[in-house]
């Protein structure tokens, strides 16, 4: 892999690996004084380069243990890979993101969130990490869960799971933009999952996915007359199925199908989130800049997360609004805009995508930021996994 997936970062490792057993990757990382692994290369920031060894899980040995409530699979697999295993026990997931094809450590390293009320980092019980010197430990605080890579490898992940259940997806368009904003709450605590796709010209389209069973809010607006993609003018062959019909949660909780591999990134990503409690004032003070975000935007999808523990969670302690951008694939364009963003709705960023914000202001947002800085150190002391990304945010190792 030397780029990711949309293109928009080169990676800078000597070499790339894929080892095959505990033992390879053991033998690789004592060989290595700088590694990093790099999962599906969905991102969209440098979060996975290296100037060492850039690591592929992906053909590591599967894991597939269910325990009770929990299952432990193997980091390296991704969601679309575990949702049938869990499905056809009788399990579920309580989210998937919008793309299945993520890896499980990606996912939950970033507190990438999609359909539900949480991230995926909000379900994880524990993380096996190897570090550098070839031992593995047993991680639950909620300071290693999203770690960006920094702790070491992350070889595991025990999930907690729910009983499977089947959704139905309806989306709704021409909603009013005052509608959105005076019924926001009723809105998004209207099904399981709610997503609104904001045109920025006055107007949203809502992507409604309620449990079988459950009575959803009276939405406004009006049902599409056919499947929609997020894109406008998209053809929406490869998402999931709409219409109200009933499918399994792996079906349709993404917005796109499993089976369906994105091949190309004609686009760059970011990724804002915001108090629920500011999230009105937020998502004003972005509509007046409306006329300098509409040419960059291709989609803009606001979502709401609980709120969860993990320390470096975008949502971390507080319930949070989070407003996605997908933007046409013009990086200087893209990265001049930010800031102004970022200084009127005073953000967390979504880790794994586009953002400007500086480390001294980021890390005042974060209540447990030195603790982290501490576990880094306590892990990896040597700064093997500290890649440019983690020295810009937190510094370099203790002892390097």
């Amino acid at each position: 892999m030397k780029t990711n997936w949309a293109g928009n970062i080169t990676f800078s490792a000597a070499q790339a690996v894929t080892p095959t057993t505990a033992d390879d990757l053991r033998a690789i990382l004592r060989g290595s004084s700088a590694v990093h692994v790099v999962g599906s290369g969905h991102s969209f920031s440098p979060i996975a380069d290296t100037t060492g060894t850039l690591l592929s899980l992906a053909a590591m040995p599967a894991v597939f243990e269910v325990s009770g409530r929990t299952v432990r699979v193997n980091a390296g697999a991704t969601l679309a890979e575990l949702a049938p295993q869990l499905d056809d026990a009788g399990l579920a997931l309580h989210t998937l993101p919008s793309l299945p094809h993520i890896t499980i450590a990606g996912a939950v390293a970033t507190a990438t969130h999609g359909s539900g009320a949480r991230s995926l980092a909000g379900a994880v019980r524990s993380v096996e990490v190897m570090r550098a010197d070839g031992s593995v430990v047993e991680l639950t605080s909620a300071g290693a869960v999203v770690s960006m890579g920094g702790l070491g490898v992350v070889t595991a992940v025990t999930l907690d799971v729910v009983p499977s259940f089947q959704v139905a997806q309806t989306v709704y368009e021409d909603v009013a933009w005052t509608t959105l904003l005076s019924q926001l709450d009723q809105i998004f605590d209207g099904a399981y999952s709610v997503s609104a796709f904001i045109d920025w010209q006055g107007g949203a389209t809502l992507w409604v996915k309620h449990r079988v069973g459950d009575e959803p809010f009276r939405f406004p607006g009006h049902p599409a007359d056919g499947p929609r993609h997020p894109v406008v003018g998209q053809p929406p062959i490869h998402c999931t199925e709409q219409g109200g019909v009933p499918g399994p949660w792996h079906a349709r909780l993404p917005h796109f199908k499993a089976e369906f591999t994105p091949s190309v990134g004609q686009e760059l990503q970011t990724e804002y989130f915001v108090p629920r409690t500011r999230a009105v004032t937020a998502l004003r003070a972005l509509a007046e800049m409306s006329t300098v975000i509409s040419p960059l935007v291709q989609a803009c999808e606001i979502r709401t997360i609980s709120a969860e523990p993990q320390w470096l969670s975008p949502a971390a302690d507080r319930d949070s609004l989070a407003i996605h951008f997908t933007w046409v694939p013009n990086t200087p364009a893209v990265l001049a805009l930010l800031p102004r963003l970022e200084e009127a709705i005073a953000p967390r960023p979504h880790w794994g995508k586009l953002f400007t914000v500086p480390p001294t202001l980021l890390a005042a947002r974060y209540p447990q930021w030195d603790a982290f800085k501490a576990l880094l150190n306590e892990h990896d002391p040597k700064g093997v996994f500290r890649n440019d990304f983690l020295t810009r945010y937190f510094g370099s190792a203790a002892s390097s």
